[in-house]
């Protein structure tokens, strides 16, 4: 069922909201104040109750900052939001700032006085972002100052917290216990002269207990923070509404359920050394510790890495889970060559789309607000169709349509490029060319030890030699049955982290063209040991195995642009994406699939 993904705020509210938080800063003897898009779990996606910079601003992005100061008020915005800011904040009123390019520090240097003083929600914001923050003030005379969150001061109609109760995730599923999760990442915690480690990121603790929940939409998670001890004992610690009789049963005796209530109480009572990752404990945290008198470790959440290298049972979940998902979408796409396509919009599209992944009954909850951009639409990375912005389908529309599906097995995302009826050469052009990087990394081949902002340049190669480029990541991490953003794996100019086995990630370069169309392509991939080859060295290599089996549109493909072997690749996929789902779907998307994987010729 289609759900309008209006923000809690639009332009026409923004500047009276922005006045009366204003005025509740001189209230407060700030001079200014720090808005993010954040929870006190540092997740990416926050629940309703945490969409403070949305209600302020009217900007639903998934990254981004507001510093509200007396006479200007920046909205920090990377590259994804660059044309979505424009449109859904008050111009004038608020002033989009290109982030990262700019710090945040630097900003307020040029644009506050020299005694401000800069107030932020110490539950809000990671340790090393305010310990970067305040390097980059150094010497400016502006001081930053935690304090109790201004905007739910003035927001009278804040929603209320989720309290969606915590659930067990079936070993099945998961592949290993939970205590034996607790007592391995206990010995790596001992390991760092550590004895106990603060887990606030939730889906940490989910993988690690082996529980999930609905408290933020799309991601099967339950807010609660965890102590984990280096002798593999666990407190989780959340609302007692959340727990019931089952859960406790599912978490045995080495897990002690406490109140959220008493948090701080539990970490007054720690006997340090105590770890907190330093890029998402919240500073509120690290002050309690150490003003209980616990030396704290700054370091990385032990969960992130084990959690990213999935096991044989979750990748074999996974690769169902995508097989189920990849008839779904052929079936959608089957019905949408067969659909008078100027008569639909961008709505019936996700509505449609939806609709075929709960007819497999076995799809919980998509993984992410369906994305289905038409024609300009699709120059916006992350953009959601409301009622207001729905827009009927065109001839010669380029269509960037970007799903995914939670399955009790698995986590899947995928993105395929569309067209009504004809596209122009110039609109081929870069649509082969960002096939071309999807394939070059698809083929990548690489020794141990080599990361994401490595190979990230294989994907825009193809792009980068006409000139043109994209302003996001070319991958992302992908959970099973958990968040569809997962750390710390990534393909990007900026992830230094080792690709290791069982880690899946997204194959997504993209071309978008403000004003006009967007392209992407999307597969998941999973890092492998990769075979052995006739004349080469002992060298421990990797590669990726494919679990993503959806047509790409050849009508969209300039046969001209592709090498043999490109288009050596096409075929085989193709070949594979029928072979695997002829079985799974009904004869008349069968005949649609055979079409769609024909030889390329």
């Amino acid at each position: 069922m289609f759900q309008s993904f209006d923000s809690p705020s639009s332009p026409e509210q923004g500047p009276p909201r922005l006045a009366a938080l204003r005025a509740e800063l001189a209230r407060q003897g700030l001079t200014g104040f720090i808005v993010p898009r954040a929870d006190a779990h540092q997740g990416e996606y926050v629940a309703p109750h945490d969409e403070r910079l949305a209600w302020l601003t009217g900007f639903t992005g998934s990254a981004g900052f507001c510093i509200v100061l007396p006479e200007v008020a920046g909205v920090f915005i990377d590259g994804r939001y660059r044309v979505q800011v424009k449109e859904q904040v008050a111009a004038g009123v608020f002033t989009p700032v290109h982030w990262p390019e700019t710090r945040p520090a630097d900003w307020l240097c040029e644009t506050a006085h020299g005694e401000a003083v800069i107030g932020f929600d110490p539950w809000l914001h990671a340790v090393d972002e305010i310990a970067r923050l305040e390097a980059g003030l150094a010497g400016s005379g502006i001081t930053l100052r935690p304090v109790a969150n201004p905007v739910d001061a003035i927001w009278d109609d804040q929603p209320a917290p989720p309290m969606a109760p915590i659930t067990p995730y079936p070993l099945e599923f998961a592949g290993e216990p939970a205590a034996d999760k607790a007592v391995r990442l206990g010995h790596a915690i001992a390991a760092q002269g550590a004895k106990a480690a603060v887990l606030t990121l939730p889906d940490s603790i989910a993988w690690l207990l082996n529980i999930r929940g609905t408290d933020i939409a799309r991601n099967p998670v339950p807010h609660c923070f965890a102590v984990l001890h280096a002798e593999g004992q666990v407190d989780l610690i959340a609302a007692p509404g959340k727990c019931d009789a089952a859960l406790r049963e599912h978490l045995g005796a080495t897990v002690t359920l406490l109140d959220t209530a008493d948090f701080g109480t539990r970490l007054d009572s720690l006997d340090g050394p105590v770890l907190l990752d330093r890029g998402s404990a919240p500073v509120w945290v690290r002050d309690r510790l150490q003003a209980a008198g616990a030396s704290v470790i700054l370091g990385e959440d032990p969960c992130k890495l084990p959690k990213a290298c999935k096991n044989a049972t979750e990748i074999a979940g996974t690769r169902e889970a995508h097989l189920r998902d990849a008839a779904a979408m052929c079936r959608f796409l089957a019905w949408f060559e067969a659909a008078e396509q100027p008569t639909l919009s961008e709505i019936d599209l996700v509505t449609a789309l939806e609709g075929f992944r709960r007819d497999t009954n076995m799809l919980l909850e998509i993984s992410f607000d369906t994305i289905a951009g038409a024609g300009p639409h699709g120059a916006l990375p992350h953009y959601r169709v409301s009622e207001e912005s729905n827009r009927q389908l065109a001839e010669g529309d380029l269509i960037v349509v970007d799903s995914g599906g939670q399955y009790l097995d698995g986590t899947t995302d995928i993105t395929r490029t569309l067209v009504v009826g004809a596209a122009g050469a110039e609109e081929k052009a870069c649509f082969t060319r960002v096939l071309k990087g999807m394939i070059a990394m698809s083929r990548a081949r690489f020794p141990r030890g080599i990361a994401g902002q490595h190979l990230d340049a294989l994907a825009r190669y193809p792009l980068w030699l006409a000139g043109l480029d994209y302003d996001h990541g070319t991958g992302h991490g992908v959970g099973t049955y958990l968040c569809v953003h997962e750390g710390p794996q990534r393909l990007s100019r900026v992830s230094d982290v080792a690709l290791r086995e069982g880690m899946i990630l997204s194959n997504e370069p993209g071309y978008y063209r403000e004003g006009a169309f967007g392209i992407r392509i999307e597969n998941l991939l999973v890092v492998r040991k990769a075979g052995d080859l006739a004349g080469a060295d002992d060298r421990d290599m990797l590669d990726f195995e494919t679990i993503t089996w959806v047509p790409i549109e050849r009508r969209l493909i300039d046969l001209a642009l592709l090498d043999a072997e490109e288009r050596a690749w096409v075929d085989g996929y193709h070949r594979l994406c029928r072979d695997k789902l002829a079985p799974r779907v009904d004869a008349e998307t069968a005949l649609w699939l055979s079409a769609a994987t024909a030889p390329l010729g």
